[in-house]
């Protein structure tokens, strides 16, 4: 006769195992993060004529705006899983967010050029390590078949309208930055 406890490690150990009842939240927060992730990449495109003016920039300043993100994003992807394969997703996700959260606030408050641009590079480092965690997260919270399938469809949804989002959020913000100025001007006169 076995104890319950003997018995629930040889089911665990055959594979029995109830789904985590959590794993459709862990899915929003892991879709959310990579929302921003790619939001990011596309969002500043809009914003550069702003950030040319505001921060007195010339062309060849700007590009490095958009390139510091990009480049630092793709290139250290591959070693963000691999580091959380070795370290744990969770650890590394949460390390990915925080990183990336403070560098989007250094964002939002530079005032000089070097400043954005060493910012979303360090932006890029926080999402390379974000993405390929959540992708992480996913295949090892969801079970292979439908569920998985369908986990993975959303994360890929979601990843999709982030990069259409981006560009949509960003003119709709340098819009109401431009008919706040109007308002400012015609209070002004």
């Amino acid at each position: 006769m076995s104890t319950p406890a003997t018995s629930t490690l040889q089911g665990s150990a055959l594979g029995s195992h109830e789904p985590d009842p959590h794993r459709w939240q862990a899915l929003a927060l892991v879709c959310v993060a990579f929302f921003m992730t790619v939001l990011d990449g596309t969002i500043v495109t809009v914003a550069l004529p702003s950030i040319r003016t505001s921060l007195h920039v010339s062309d060849n300043e700007l590009q490095w705006v958009l390139i510091a993100y990009t480049i630092t994003y793709g290139g250290l992807l591959l070693l963000g899983g691999r580091t959380a394969d070795l370290l744990g997703r969770r650890r590394l996700f949460t390390i990915g967010v925080a990183i990336f959260s403070a560098a989007s606030l250094v964002c939002g408050l530079a005032d000089t050029i070097g400043v954005l641009i060493a910012a979303r590079a360090v932006q890029g480092v926080g999402a390379a390590i974000v993405s390929p965690a959540t992708l992480s997260i996913i295949t090892t919270t969801f079970a292979e078949g439908a569920e998985r399938n369908k986990a993975l469809g959303i994360w890929g949804a979601i990843g999709g309208s982030g990069a259409a989002a981006g560009v949509l959020l960003g003119g709709v913000h340098d819009h109401v930055e431009s008919l706040a100025a109007r308002v400012c001007d015609l209070e002004g006169a």
